[in-house]
């Protein structure tokens, strides 16, 4: 289902707009979705939260310190659908 991040700005306190390539736009307040610990830690400052950009390679939203956020949990959580999981058996 991925579905590609093409626009994203951050709000004030730890929001973000979020476009997707399907048209699907919304605001996401992070801090309901992450704890701010690990590589997340430095975006508890604004002013590297704002820093905020999309890898356009792979189609999500990314700082500079290597924090990045799975587009179809956002994607997800804008629509309020569920995220389809696949498990593979070896056999």
């Amino acid at each position: 289902m991925l579905k590609d991040v093409v626009e994203v700005k951050a709000l004030d306190p730890y929001e973000l707009f979020v476009r997707f390539e399907d048209g699907v736009e919304g605001v996401i307040a992070l801090d309901q979705l992450v704890t701010f610990d690990g590589v997340f830690a430095p975006l508890r400052d604004p002013a590297e939260f704002k820093k905020v950009s999309i890898n356009s390679e792979l189609g999500v939203i990314c700082w500079s310190g290597g924090a990045d956020l799975d587009s179809d949990v956002l994607h997800a959580r804008l629509t309020h659908s569920t995220i389809q999981v696949k498990t593979f058996v070896d056999r």
